[in-house]
């Protein structure tokens, strides 16, 4: 490593090495992305194309026509 990025990592290193609040708040930081990422995407955000369409051509025809449908004019 080059002196600076050695530096600065050292830097870091310690900086949480030292901490005592701020482990508790990275793991509940942690702890909230996990939910948010996992847990959320389970139960808000089902796959719709593989429930509603059997083979990948389906879905790329649907993904297709969904994207480049023009809106009628007036």
């Amino acid at each position: 490593m080059t002196s600076k990025a050695k530096q600065l990592y050292l830097f870091y290193q310690e900086g949480f090495r030292s901490m005592l609040v701020g482990r508790t708040l990275w793991k509940i930081i942690i702890l909230k992305l996990f939910i948010m990422f996992a847990v959320l995407k389970i139960f808000f955000f089902p796959n719709y194309l593989k429930e509603n369409f059997t083979n990948d051509g389906d879905r790329a025809r649907h993904v297709l026509e969904s994207l480049t449908i023009m809106p009628p004019s007036h």
